[in-house]
């Protein structure tokens, strides 16, 4: 094996000690570690370590290793000089740093007193146990980002580490487990390997022992032993997402406060299965098989602590029964659930946030009851599923709801009678028409900042719009007008989105924008103006024209929106000679002046004949539709 020539580093006086020694930390997670990246977070002093690409998959369940800080100082009294591996960074107090140097044996001439090895992205493929056993002070070791497979990393590789702390070895190729590691161990990251098989004492007997990470592994049930954790009962994380198991592990430790068992082949959970997890706050069970079969009533009974419960994307036709009633948020997103009994989810108070969208809910499968008592529930997710109408008693409390992407025709007059605290409501993509939204419908939303209404049928803004709104959204609709008084006192709307609609300059006088002096974003984009608006309001900061007809820009065009920040114009019908170049240089305030997709050449005027013949062709055409939307209402 070639040796890597040593590296003399020196000492500092000791004038710097303090700083010198906190440069000298090693920053370890705490016990509860939480996910983070699979790969080691770096000093910004040593830019060598490699970069690894992970899935979208991997990304999630990704792990903080030990941040090496290392610094070639040393305080001391006098000059000192250590064996230091080529290319490493080396301390006196024991931190040496060889990754990212793309090595492809281990180095042979590390310092004995070494207590924190980093060897993370490199290319090696074998560590043999004699390059090891002499480094009894290890308490950290990162292997991870190399080639590592179980024939190259021998069963008795840290037989000799009776100081191991923390063991990294994520994004190798193993494909079994080590039989023996040492009972010293708190930390053990065994992510994205290619592993099959795990030993009882792999991860037993270990009493320190607080989290293991497994994910992204090959793990099926026949390779988990009974008494995996036999004697390391006080693991408090274990992630075994990404592998291949049909059956919750037996015998979990009945420390853990975070489980994820996300990406697997559960069909079922077995009675018991979480009877000793009384301490668990976290459980993910998402992207699996389960069934309403696979769950019993006392399936999550017993997990008294338990505030996270993501079971979104199994194959659940209602709401489990029996839920823990500590749970704070629930996911249930993504299953085919087409019922939410009366009291499945009134049991738990604690609930805040409830996530039911992209299931197969019609309003009628929502009982009445559903939410009743769930006072500190304020976030609901019901889009993409199949209401036909805003269902009956939403919880009083919700502060944000989401029902956008349904079927929902209309709006009744009591249909938010009850919900007092609604700050944002999201309607859009729905079939909403204008005549059948109550003009009392929103009356009691006296706290509501944000509407969305975007993507419906509407023809005409609807009326008894909250005056309270801040942000107000109605894209993509069929509007070809603002109605009389349809925004009158809305003193407090900073956002408007009239994106896609059917307006045009005609249907946009002063008197539109007459009370909204608060207004800060006007979005007429995708329209069918042909001048810029007048009267637009003083606080105006922002203005979208983009994709209309425009085709002139006078001196005046700005007058009475002196603080615009930006003037989005693109892709009008702008053409040379049109613009006024001193309209923009009275706006002191202006950054941003997008026009391209403009200046076409060619008979000006001839284009504004042409525009006044397609506009009173409009107009003949919304009279038709403004006549046959009297008869409906008759």
């Amino acid at each position: 094996m070639t040796s890597v020539g040593p590296c003399p580093v020196s000492a500092v006086p000791a004038g710097t000690m303090a700083q010198s020694r906190t440069l000298l930390l090693l920053l370890l997670l705490p016990p509860q570690l939480q996910l983070g990246p699979v790969g080691t977070a770096r000093s910004p002093g040593f830019g060598r370590s490699g970069t690894h690409s992970l899935s979208p998959d991997e990304n999630e369940f990704v792990e903080e290793g030990p941040v090496l800080v290392l610094s070639p100082e040393e305080p001391g009294r006098g000059p000192v000089t250590i064996n230091c591996p080529r290319d490493c960074a080396c301390s006196q107090e024991g931190v040496v740093d060889c990754g990212g140097i793309d090595l492809r044996e281990f180095p042979g001439d590390l310092p004995e007193h070494t207590n924190h090895l980093s060897l993370q992205n490199n290319q090696l493929e074998k560590i043999y146990p004699r390059e090891l056993s002499r480094l009894h002070r290890l308490e950290t070791l990162n292997l991870q980002n190399n080639r590592l497979t179980s024939r190259g990393l021998p069963e008795e590789a840290f037989e000799h580490l009776t100081n191991l702390n923390y063991l990294y070895l994520a994004n190798n190729k193993l494909t079994l487990a080590p039989r023996f590691l040492p009972n010293t161990l708190i930390s053990v990251d065994f992510a994205a390997n290619y592993l099959t098989k795990i030993y009882g004492l792999t991860f037993g007997q270990k009493p320190n022992l607080r989290s293991v990470y497994l994910h992204n592994n090959k793990l099926a049930d026949a390779g988990l032993p009974d008494n995996m954790f036999n004697g390391s009962s006080n693991v408090e994380i274990l992630i075994l997402s990404s592998n291949f198991l049909r059956h919750v592990p037996k015998h979990l430790p009945p420390a853990l406060y975070k489980l994820h068992l996300k990406n697997n082949k559960l069909e079922k959970i077995p009675p018991g299965a979480f009877s000793e997890l009384s301490n668990l706050r976290e459980l993910y069970l998402q992207n699996n098989y389960l069934t309403d079969e696979g769950l019993d009533n006392e399936t999550f009974w017993k997990l008294s602590s338990l505030e996270y419960l993501d079971l979104s994307s199994n194959n659940l036709s209602r709401v489990p029964a029996g839920l823990p009633r500590s749970l704070v948020l629930l996911h249930l997103e993504k299953n085919a659930i087409r019922s939410v009994d009366a009291d499945v989810l009134t049991p738990i108070r604690s609930l805040e946030y409830l996530l039911l969208h992209s299931n197969q809910l019609h309003a009628h499968g929502i009982h009445p009851r559903a939410f009743q008592g769930l006072k500190r529930l304020h976030t609901v997710h019901l889009y993409n599923n199949a209401l036909e109408r805003v269902p009956g008693g939403l919880p009083r409390r919700v502060r944000t709801l989401m029902i956008l992407h349904n079927q929902i025709t209309g709006i009744g007059r009591d249909d938010f009678a009850t919900t007092y605290f609604l700050e944002e409501l999201n309607l859009s993509y729905n079939r909403i028409t204008s005549p059948h939204v109550h003009r009392d419908a929103f009356r009691k939303l006296r706290l509501l900042r944000s509407l969305d209404l975007s993507g419906n049928r509407l023809h005409t803004l609807p009326p008894g719009l909250p005056r309270n709104v801040h942000v107000l959204k109605v894209k993509r609709n069929e509007l070809a007008a603002l109605a009389r008084g349809a925004l009158a006192g809305m003193a407090q709307l900073r956002e408007l989105y009239l994106t896609g609609n059917r307006l045009r300059s005609r249907a946009l006088g002063p008197r539109a924008w007459a009370d909204l002096s608060h207004l800060q974003l006007l979005d007429i984009a995708g329209n069918q103006l042909t001048e810029i608006p007048e009267g637009l309001p003083e606080s105006l900061e922002y203005l979208y024209l983009q994709n209309n007809k425009i085709s002139s820009v006078p001196a005046s065009a700005f007058d009475s929106t002196p603080n615009l920040k930006g003037v989005f114009l693109r892709f009008n019908k702008l053409a040379v000679g049109s613009v006024v170049e001193s309209a923009f240089r009275r706006l002191k305030h202006l950054q941003v002046l997008d026009i391209e997709g403009n200046f076409e050449f060619g008979d000006v005027s001839k284009d504004r004949g042409q525009l006044k013949e397609e506009e009173d062709e409009e107009d003949e055409e919304d009279e038709d539709e403004e006549d046959e939307e009297d008869e409906e209402r008759r």
